[in-house]
């Protein structure tokens, strides 16, 4: 029997948790978490802040009083003030200032990531915040049920800051759209893709600002609320700010004793080991493996935490367990319009030095005679010399979600993009076309 110390239990050390204590109830397991709760899924924040569900509850998938259950020993609104790693002691101290040192065999760092604040004159201002925690999404419903908040900004177009431009307006807020790129999730598709997604946004009422820099906040005449949006073109009047212009790993714990990437993020192996073998890292802290740059990188996201989190809880307890890497796959839905992708866009395998191609296609979904027929863009990344697809990338009002599995299967498996110009497609006129346009696209690359 070992003992086992889990600092975190989110996504990514819920699992983990889970993972030990069904498979292996012989090992001691603490878990250590400065939160009041956790497994809340973030994904769902925007959905209950615009009205699309209709409670929180229901975001919640654990709970320590689960974990306790099943045999752990679990410390809420925790805090660790310092790891001795020689010595293999966790020193913690609780909300009531009771301290405690705790030691461990294994140790698993599951402590997430931290939203990115710029350092910006007015920063501090009230109705200013960021959204990643139960709590920071209670706040800003919270805020919004408050009438004299009639205009938001929401700063950073990618995933989060535009599905909380959508929740906002569904709230009958006005939503200021705010991104240094010019478009929107810039990090995760192509221009070919994005720009409809931008016309999507500003049919809603989403007024967006591209090309454009926060430079700075002002205040109400009381001098703590914010009252205006200072950029490099202009100022805006606004009663409430989200900041979502990113996360950076939560790795001050670690810091000069583990191997860290150029972002902080711990270096970890494919047990999800760091650079002390008796040490794993999981979740939005750690590196992952991906397959479609064939190097770990970092990719934050929870299906990556959750498959982490089980990798490092076999190995902790003897049981020996790789991961496969991970595309990244992810998605999304913004007033009925679905885009996802898996691997590299065509951008970033140009920046990742690929002689990268993509091969578009655009058709309806299934024939011209169905009725409640949608367009569907698909754009296929791949190397031009080996072949090999590098990404994926489908957008439409369609639910074409699971077309994208296939393709981070093939980024996984090394698939070469002629592979998929005599792929046996089926049809039938309710689903697709005879000629499929995932077909048509392979059968356009050059």
């Amino acid at each position: 029997m070992s003992k086992i110390v889990l600092i975190g239990a989110n996504h990514a050390g819920t699992a983990a948790a889970n993972t030990i204590l069904t498979n292996y109830p012989g090992h001691e397991l603490t878990i250590v978490d400065r939160n009041d709760n956790i497994s809340y899924l973030g994904c769902g924040t925007a959905l209950w802040i615009g009205r699309q569900i209709d409670e929180y509850q229901s975001l919640f998938y654990s709970s320590s009083e689960a974990l306790t259950e099943k045999g752990a020993r679990v410390l809420m609104e925790t805090e660790v003030s310092h790891i001795d790693f020689a010595a293999k002691k966790v020193s913690t101290v609780n909300k009531q200032g009771d301290k405690e040192a705790i030691s461990y065999d294994k140790l698993i760092l599951a402590t997430g990531s931290l939203p990115i604040v710029p350092t910006l004159p007015g920063i501090d201002l009230e109705n200013i915040q960021s959204v990643k925690l139960f709590q920071d999404g209670r706040k800003a419903n919270e805020l919004l049920d408050d009438p004299a908040v009639k205009t938001v900004a929401v700063v950073g177009a990618g995933y989060i800051g535009v599905e909380l431009a959508e929740a906002i307006r569904r709230r009958g807020r006005n939503a200021l759209l705010f991104e240094a790129e010019d478009t929107s999730l810039a990090g995760y598709y192509d221009d070919w893709l994005t720009r409809d997604m931008d016309k999507i946004l500003s049919d809603e009422g989403v007024e967006l600002h591209f090309n454009e820099r926060v430079k700075m906040f002002k205040g109400d005449e009381s001098g703590k609320k914010v009252s205006a949006v200072v950029t490099d073109k202009g100022e805006y009047q606004v009663q409430m700010v989200i900041m979502a212009i990113g996360f950076r790993p939560n790795s001050d714990l670690g810091h000069g004793s583990l191997d860290t990437a150029a972002n902080g993020a711990y270096k970890v192996n494919l047990r999800q080991q760091t650079s002390d073998p008796d040490i794993y890292a999981i979740g939005d802290c750690a590196t992952v493996f991906s397959n479609a740059l064939q190097d770990f990188a970092y990719i934050a996201l929870a299906t990556n935490a959750v498959r982490g989190g089980i990798v490092a809880g076999h190995n902790v307890c003897g049981t020996a367990l790789e991961s496969v890497g991970v595309q990244g796959s992810n998605g999304i839905s913004i007033y009925g319009y679905n885009m996802v992708s898996t691997g590299l866009s065509l951008k970033a395998a140009l920046k990742a030095g690929y002689g990268a191609l993509s091969a578009d296609y655009e058709d309806l979904q299934k024939p011209e005679f169905m009725s409640g027929n949608h367009n569907v863009k698909i754009r296929i990344v791949y190397d031009k010399d080996t072949r090999r697809i590098l990404g994926a990338q489908m957008a439409s009002y369609e639910n074409i979600s699971m077309g994208i599995h296939m393709f981070s299967l093939a980024v996984e498996e090394k698939l070469t993009i002629d592979k998929l110009k005599l792929l046996d497609i089926f049809f039938l006129p309710h689903f697709n076309q005879p000629y499929n346009y995932i077909t048509m696209a392979a059968l356009g690359a050059k």
